[in-house]
């Protein structure tokens, strides 16, 4: 059984209601997974608060769970080794969400913060330590989360943080590059079929539907 939820709420903090920004009430949400077997029964009602968890974790988690292969293109990775009360060999150290907030019908927020209809975006680079917000069309957000744990003073244009700036700057990037369109990579097509790679390092061929033509 899994249990989550796809976003949460302000409910008045930072003076905002319902889903929106990049405050942590919209996007920390509950994660429940419960593994009915037995051999689980040792983990049952732990709680794990170290470690960053996205929602694109729960297709391979589900995939492993019923012995099927996790696509090479799956950002996400299994959480059954936390689960069971292992470390997994390597995790991610940062969540990471995007929020396209461009109003394609009242053109209300592009006409609020004088941006075009495709600059109305943010990417956030979230870990321990501090929080990265990302614009389209306007300056960047840094959040020292060690001394300012609720988010209430931007320190992007402070020199003191440019250093550090710069690094979630550069993080987000990688990720987001890490994580660009890639339906087609890590497959490769041959005349008995497509094979495609599947993690950790096991192949599959595709047979293809019709024969190939002589």
């Amino acid at each position: 059984m899994i249990l989550t939820s796809d976003h949460g709420e302000q409910l008045g903090d930072h003076w905002l209601t319902e889903k929106l920004g990049w405050f942590d009430q919209s996007y920390h949400v509950p994660l429940i997974v419960r593994d009915p077997r037995v051999e689980s029964n040792a983990t049952r009602g732990t709680v794990i608060d170290d470690r960053f968890t996205e929602n694109v974790d729960v297709m391979p988690t589900i995939l492993e769970w019923i012995g099927a292969g996790v696509p090479v293109q799956c950002d996400g990775a299994s959480l059954l080794d936390v689960v069971h009360g292992e470390a997994p060999p390597s995790w991610r150290t940062a969540a990471h969400w995007e929020w396209d907030f461009r109003d394609p019908t009242g053109r209300l927020t592009q006409e609020m913060f004088g941006i075009g209809i495709d600059e109305c975006s943010l990417a956030v680079l979230r870990d321990e330590h501090g929080k990265y917000v990302h614009f389209t069309g306007m300056p960047p957000l840094f959040y020292d989360l060690d001394d300012d744990p609720h988010e209430l003073v931007d320190r992007a244009d402070d020199p003191a943080y440019a250093s550090r700036v710069l690094e979630y700057a550069q993080r987000l990037l990688s990720l987001r590059m890490r994580s660009a369109e890639r339906t087609l990579t890590g497959a490769l097509v041959t005349p008995q079929g497509v094979i495609e790679a599947r993690r950790p390092g096991r192949s599959r061929v595709v047979k293809p539907d019709v024969p190939a033509a002589s």
